[in-house]
């Protein structure tokens, strides 16, 4: 491997100039809001310069795990601080924006069938609308590759069951249900 690369200011700027456009898309997925996910990509990029010496030469994956850790923070002070004034969308910086991201129009995942976790959502959108894959999924997660790919198998189970036109039966029975027999 080498030397690190020098992370001054030009890797800086190319690092914004690459990933800003990037950064700004996934804010937009989550937060239908355009000033909004240019703000959270600002702060994105605040958090990346202040870190820069963690930050891997594959960056994307790592950038995308700091939005969702400021959207999560956020998200959660929201729920924590009561309101002064009743809103009824939350907001992020003053624009509004919506607790739950709404997927594209048109978008399966936008459907009343398929009421999901938003860990189920979020690896999804990584793996299909971020393209990336699963171990960078991992990576944004902060969790391990395979800790990533169970994940993704089992979003992927419950969106084809959601979707179809009947459920999916599963071959395992409840534990309890199992006899000392069959132990």
């Amino acid at each position: 491997m080498g030397p690190p690369k020098k992370r001054d200011e030009d890797w800086f700027t190319g690092l914004y100039v690459a990933e800003y456009a990037n950064i700004v898309r996934y804010g937009l997925r989550r937060l239908a809001d355009p000033d909004a996910s240019a703000e959270l990509a600002q702060e994105v990029f605040v958090v990346a310069w202040r870190r820069r010496h963690e930050v891997p030469d594959r960056s994307l994956p790592w950038l995308y795990g700091v939005a969702r850790r400021l959207l999560a923070n956020h998200w959660r002070s929201r729920r924590a601080a009561p309101d002064v004034l009743l809103s009824p969308v939350p907001t992020w910086n003053g624009s509004p924006s919506r607790r739950v991201p709404t997927p594209p129009s048109g978008s399966p995942i936008s459907g009343p069938r398929w009421r999901s976790s938003e860990l189920d959502q979020e690896i999804l959108r990584l793996i299909g609308w971020e393209e990336l894959t699963v171990s960078e999924a991992a990576q944004a997660l902060g969790c391990t590759r395979a800790t990533a790919a169970v994940r993704l198998h089992r979003a992927r189970r419950r969106f084809a069951e959601a979707m179809s036109d009947r459920p999916v039966q599963s071959q395992r029975r409840p534990v309890l249900a199992i006899t000392r027999e069959e132990l």
